[in-house]
């Protein structure tokens, strides 16, 4: 009896199975790094060893992270990844489109049963199409660049299984700022961790994605889904008819490291209060808290899944603070527009930026000395969004747009009602 994680690693090691604990050599499906962890780090070690990088096939280069470029370092280092990208021959090549986790999935990059290995700490989002991805250092990195493998401990697997259904105004957001709470920035322990149940075969595959992608602020590894119905019609809305979900799935009676049961009808809308995601309780319990900034942008909330949420909130009303919006990715943001979504969000107040990192990931606009803000991105740790004295709440689409409406914070079910 294998995890899905045991039989991921299994398939990459070119093993029938594998055991927790077992040191492995793991063929490497794709490798994804963008401008600030890409090019600019990887191209002075490649040159220092002479070596040529395994299969440009195989590469996703995406810039997210420094656009808008906003001084020379940024114009600098964009120029270097766009010219790097031109010279290796790298065809999966993003300028400027979106966040690099969003554009791998909209592409249909990763597909259950891969391998893959990204240049940043929420590659992990991969998992939610039952794969096997997780985040690597540029010298591991380089490793993977230039032989196409990398040695892997076979991870353990903490299971979270959610029965019965999420109530309206509760989303993966909340599940996850709960799972920090519950179990610290390290409960993960550096492994698998699989979300499964009820409740989480109901969520779209957007909302899988965001689950899968703040496993990272849980400690693990990666984090993953079994792929079902939703895996496959996603994909094949994508032009991918060969999708094989059925193996990908852990096994009744394999062993695991953990299992946690909840029930996702007891779940609350959840914010975590600065300066950890780990500091998360209810969201009735921060009501009143004042505010000056929302901000709905990051991998992990400005998907257009994510701009629906606000905008149910928002239509109609007018935000009482200042509402900033930074759309995941083009494509989602023209789908937005498209739809009314986006206009919604721009009548209630929402200033549109880019389509890319932003605020959270700490490169370019970042807010002003002692504000408060609310935001949907993963993480406000102290001084990542701005100066130290940044105060920054975290919490789902749905309590940010509620919250900026109200100009404090609120549980948003107050305006689903």
């Amino acid at each position: 009896m294998q995890t899905l994680a045991q039989k991921l690693v299994a398939r990459a090691a070119r093993r029938a199975s594998v055991t927790p604990g077992e040191i492995v050599t793991c063929k490497v499906d794709l490798a994804m790094f963008h401008d600030s962890s890409g090019p600019r780090r990887l191209q002075p070690m490649l040159e220092r060893l002479g070596a040529k990088v395994w299969d440009p096939e195989r590469i996703v280069l995406v810039t997210d992270h420094y656009l808008p470029a906003a001084d020379d370092e940024s114009r600098e280092i964009l120029r270097i990844t766009r010219d790097w990208a031109r010279e290796v021959g790298v065809r999966r090549f993003h300028d400027g489109v979106g966040i690099c986790h969003i554009v791998l999935a909209e592409n249909g990059y990763v597909r259950p049963g891969m391998f893959a290995v990204g240049g940043d700490s929420h590659s992990a989002t991969g998992g939610a199409f039952g794969a096997y991805m997780f985040g690597i250092g540029a010298t591991e990195m380089l490793g993977v660049v230039v032989t196409g493998e990398i040695w892997l401990r076979v991870p353990d697997t903490i299971l979270m299984q959610w029965n019965g259904r999420f109530h309206d105004g509760v989303s993966a957001k909340d599940v996850m700022l709960f799972l920090c709470a519950r179990f610290g920035l390290d409960g993960g322990r550096y492994q698998a961790v699989e979300y499964a149940g009820d409740a989480i075969r109901a969520l779209p595959m957007q909302e899988r994605m965001t689950l899968a992608n703040m496993t990272a602020e849980l400690g693990g590894q990666a984090g993953l889904i079994a792929p079902d119905e939703t895996t496959v019609a996603y994909l094949k809305a994508l032009g991918i008819e060969d999708t094989d979900a059925a193996p990908w799935r852990t096994d009744d009676g394999a062993e695991l490291l953990e299992r946690h049961e909840f029930d996702a009808g007891a779940l609350e809308p959840q914010v975590a209060a600065p300066y950890s995601p780990a500091n998360a309780r209810a969201a009735a319990e921060y009501r009143g808290t004042k505010l000056d900034i929302a901000y709905v942008g990051a991998c992990t909330g400005a998907k257009l899944a994510d701009l629906r949420m606000a905008a149910r909130v928002l239509k109609g009303r007018t935000s009482a603070i200042e509402l900033l919006v930074a759309p995941a990715s083009l494509r989602d943001q023209e789908q937005a527009k498209a739809e009314g979504t986006l206009g919604v969000l721009e009548a209630a107040g929402a200033q549109l930026l880019a389509n890319a990192c932003g605020v959270c990931a700490g490169y370019g606009s970042r807010f002003a000395p002692g504000s408060k803000v609310i935001s949907t991105t993963a993480r406000n740790f102290k001084g990542r969004m701005g100066d130290p004295s940044v105060e920054a709440y975290l919490a789902s689409p749905y309590t940010v747009a509620a919250s900026a409406v109200a100009g404090r914070i609120i549980d948003p079910r107050e305006y689903l009602q």
